[in-house]
């Protein structure tokens, strides 16, 4: 029922617009929008104070011209100068178009680090070392030698682990996709 009302509704607004349209457009002025009272009342103390007023705000003040017409802004901005000496004729343009290689983490390292931080870098290696020999490599040893605090150190080796890539031999690869597919060739049914 909804689609019907809309439907119909449509209809009737759409009725005779092109008319109506013509109308609206053919009159003289259009009718202003409703004024608030505070406004009205602003207007009535406005015209009590000075009867003038209507007419002073549709005439041109032609003192009020002149000085407009007297205003001469200077201005003394640097900015423009130092763009017109950037775009001097002796700077040679940029010979290297490549686009800048990406870091090995997605940012650039820092130079120097504070003690009690490390890189990116830092933490993978000492992550990386304590799982390769961790009775080498203490939580202690670690704190020490990249001036970090044990309960740290000892937190992200718990924490945090490298991955490790284990890629099978080819011929170990080949009989176990050979013993799967026995497997499967007996146990499927036989359809006869």
């Amino acid at each position: 029922m909804g689609k019907v009302m809309s439907m119909v509704a449509r209809k009737a607004n759409r009725f005779n617009v092109e008319n109506r349209a013509h109308r609206v457009l053919e009159r003289e002025k259009p009718t202003p929008a409703p004024k608030y009272e505070s406004n009205l009342r602003d207007m009535e103390r406005t015209l009590e104070l000075d009867p003038d007023f209507v007419s002073k705000l549709n005439t041109k003040d032609a003192s009020l011209d002149t000085r407009l017409k007297d205003v001469y802004v200077t201005s003394k901005d640097q900015f423009i100068q130092r763009v017109v000496q950037r775009q001097g004729a002796d700077r040679p343009l940029p010979l290297d178009r490549t686009t800048p290689t990406d870091f090995e983490y997605g940012y650039m390292e820092p130079t120097k680090v504070s003690s009690g931080r490390c890189t990116l870098r830092q933490a993978m290696q000492f992550i990386n070392d304590h799982q390769q020999d961790s009775e080498e490599w203490t939580a202690s040893k670690i704190a020490d030698q990249y001036k970090l605090k044990e309960p740290h150190v000892a937190n992200i080796l718990y924490y945090f682990k490298t991955f490790n890539i284990h890629i099978p031999d080819q011929k170990y690869k080949d009989k176990l996709l050979t013993q799967s597919t026995q497997k499967q060739i007996q146990e499927k049914p036989s359809t006869e």
